[in-house]
């Protein structure tokens, strides 16, 4: 079988590779040169911009995501669950489907606790080398970028909307931190996760890490893309049984209303959380943010419900853009739907990267990483507050002035 290098891993997949619809399903390792990528999550440096020097210009502190802006705390609890009723698509030998997640939640703004880690130094260490962020940065460093959560915290009492945000490929659940802990401080439970052997390294409980066998996989000897798609549909199915079900694993289970569940993922988590509305009807409504869909949406669409599109405002994303697939998903979605771009903003830009080429001098976002991350915030919140809730939120009607760079297409 032919593998991947990591490099190649990372330029081919985990930038969400942007292929026509028709060619989702046939794509092999020879024409992968072919195809064009979305931007990467991080801009290399040009010889008009400024790039990372040496292990001399690190700054002495690990960087610290925007503050959340609701009005609760945020509480954070990591499960390990296993679905024994699978097998591993990617490590058949597995002893079921694994899932690691991260639940962030509504919590009292004195709540006490521990912070929570960001993430573990192989974690880190791994996504810099999969992601080639300059080997000088320091993994321990960035595993201790600082969150504002609490583990354990107690939950504020009341019921809250559920948000499941699922990563892109190679990255962690914990990309996505600094959009998870700001739904938390408005009132949602959210549950982020990492799909086993889907990113450069996920740590387990007992001291493995699992590494992304299914970047050594995809498109070679027949194993099509779509299978990561509708292998994380049957994630999202289980987790949901897992946290709403008659046994919910997670003591505060009951503060969940499982009628009000939405899903938002990057990259080619977006793909998964249109996979998981066409297979799943539990989920009500559905973001994706800058990735290609790699299925075709049902003639029926999603029955009606909402759906938002979120991506770059360049060749790739804007309607007739290079991916086809934005267009193609488009006609057929038959409820509620936005096809938003941010002008200015690259691939990185709807996950915590901007932290991370603001803090470490990279060429990265043309504004800073909060403003980046807080128009993020802001369309993610606006549209599930709008959909899981039934709040009027004006900011989805069209353009404003208080955000210039997000432009509406109707096409």
């Amino acid at each position: 079988m032919i593998r991947m290098s990591r490099a190649a891993t990372a330029a081919a997949l985990a930038m969400s590779l942007a292929v026509p619809l028709g060619l989702a399903s046939t794509a092999t390792a020879q024409d992968r040169s072919a195809f064009p990528s979305a931007a990467p999550l991080w801009a290399p440096p040009s010889a008009s911009s400024p790039a990372f020097r040496s292990a001399e210009s690190v700054p002495a502190h690990p960087a610290r995501l925007p503050r959340p802006t609701g009005k609760h705390g945020v509480g954070s609890k990591v499960l390990h669950l296993v679905d024994h009723s699978r097998a591993d698509p990617w490590v058949p030998t597995a002893d079921g489907r694994e899932l690691m997640v991260t639940l962030h939640y509504p919590a009292a703004r004195s709540a006490k606790g521990s912070p929570t880690r960001y993430a573990t130094v192989e974690e880190t260490r791994r996504m810099r080398d999969g992601f080639a962020l300059p080997a000088a940065i320091p993994a321990e460093q960035m595993s201790r970028i600082r969150t504002h959560s609490k583990v354990n915290a107690p939950i504020a009492k009341g019921r809250y909307p559920l948000v499941l945000l699922s990563p892109g490929y190679g990255a962690g659940r914990y990309t996505q931190t600094s959009l998870a802990e700001d739904l938390a401080s408005r009132g949602y439970v959210v549950a982020s996760m990492d799909h086993a052997y889907e990113s450069f390294g996920t740590s387990m409980p007992d001291g493995r890490t699992l590494t992304c066998a299914s970047c050594e996989a995809v498109d070679y000897n027949g194993v099509p893309i779509t299978l990561v798609t509708q292998t994380r549909a049957k994630d999202v199915s289980f987790l949901l049984n897992q946290l709403t079900g008659p046994d919910p694993v997670w003591p505060h289970s009951g503060a969940i209303d499982k009628k009000r569940v939405g899903m938002a993922g990057h990259s080619i988590g977006g793909a998964g959380a249109a996979s998981a509305m066409v297979g799943d009807r539990r989920v009500r409504a559905g973001i994706n943010m800058d990735g290609a869909f790699w299925e075709e949406m049902p003639q029926g669409g999603l029955g009606g419900r909402p759906f938002m599109f979120l991506g770059t405002d360049d060749e790739m994303h804007r309607p007739g853009g290079v991916d086809r697939s934005w267009d193609a998903t488009w006609s057929k979605l038959d409820g509620w739907k936005r096809w938003l771009t941010v002008s200015g903003s690259h691939h990185g830009t709807f996950s915590d990267f901007p932290v991370l080429t603001e803090h470490y001098g990279l060429p990265g976002e043309p504004y800073p990483a909060a403003r980046g991350i807080g128009i993020t915030r802001t369309y993610v919140a606006a549209f599930f507050d709008r959909h899981l809730r039934g709040a009027a939120r004006p900011i989805l009607d069209g353009p404003t002035t208080g955000n210039p760079e997000v432009k509406f297409h109707n096409p």
